[in-house]
């Protein structure tokens, strides 16, 4: 003879089941990406700090020796080190706010329904979907010192002015650098800002107005409020990108000219690959890493604060 079961019961044991069955089935879906995260992120940074500390030469695997602070030592005279780190703090200070407001004004202009709209939007991201590597050798052609094979001097010539030295120049070459990337990386900025646009509601516009507030009263009460946290993110994801800073400089200068774009990560690159000094390497990567986050920290303060 069966037991009858409460109802009450019945529904706390087919909760308990059904809670564990989703246990079970949270843990599948993590554990690959865990798996991945483990493989490809958290044991190459395990590694690098360990090899940070050693005489690792990637020409010579079998004879690594632990060489203490060594390389940190070294590393903090290193005059070319800092110089990276210059011409990478540099970069992130000039592209994020020209790129974010670039991205702004962009979205601005296509954020109207107007016929052909969609024409222009597809123009402005195009950039960003294609590869940097092809963006970087076509503006390496456009800054050609040569007016006879460089779109931009050929330009300056027919206006009057002296060709410029851009790529070839130290005072120009990243500054040029910035401009493209900028140019570049605007797409994907421009489509978060048109999100943002369009989801501030109409009657506000029309409040103010009534009120008789133009358009830049209108932007700087009603636009600007409204996007405060969506600029603070575009804000965030541009600095995170312009401290990775890499291919620009290894396809268009190789880094110069006199060290004017080398940063920070092509030094890692430069170190490791080109020297094979893979030891001093991961000790310019593990500092890297450390100014990194002191930098998001601080952001993270700075954005909590306002």
């Amino acid at each position: 003879m069966r037991m009858k079961i409460d109802p009450g019961r019945r529904r706390k044991m087919e909760k308990a089941i059904n809670k564990r069955s989703e246990k079970k089935a949270a843990y599948l879906f993590v554990i690959p990406a865990v798996i991945l995260l483990a493989a490809f992120l958290i044991y190459p940074a395990l590694q690098t700090v360990r090899y940070a500390f050693t005489d690792y030469n990637i020409m010579r695997p079998d004879h690594i020796k632990f060489c203490g602070f060594n390389n940190f030592t070294e590393l903090f005279g290193d005059g070319d080190f800092w110089k990276a780190v210059t011409n990478t703090l540099y970069f992130t200070a000039l592209v994020v706010p020209f790129q974010t407001v670039l991205a702004l004004a962009l979205a601005m202009l296509i954020s109207s329904k107007r016929k052909g709209v969609s024409i222009f939007r597809a123009a402005y991201f195009s950039p960003q979907v294609t590869s940097m590597v092809v963006v970087a050798i076509l503006w390496t052609v456009l800054y050609n010192s040569n007016p006879d094979s460089g779109l931009l001097n050929a330009l300056l010539v027919k206006l009057g002015m002296e060709p410029c030295g851009f790529l070839n120049d130290p005072k120009t070459s990243m500054n040029s650098i910035i401009f493209m990337s900028a140019w570049q990386g605007a797409g994907y900025q421009m489509m978060i800002f048109l999100a943002g646009l369009q989801g501030i509601p109409k009657e506000q516009y029309e409040a103010a107005s009534i009120d008789g507030a133009g358009r830049l009263k209108s932007f700087l009460y009603v636009t600007l409020p409204d996007l405060k946290n969506v600029i603070k993110y575009v804000i965030m994801i541009t600095v995170i990108q312009a401290m990775k800073l890499f291919t620009q400089p290894y396809v268009m200068t190789k880094g110069g000219p006199q060290n004017s774009t080398r940063t920070m990560v092509y030094y890692v690159y430069e170190q490791g690959f080109q020297k094979r000094n893979f030891g001093y390497a991961c000790a310019v990567a593990a500092v890297f890493f450390v100014i990194v986050v002191i930098l998001s920290l601080g952001m993270k303060k700075l954005i909590k604060a306002d």
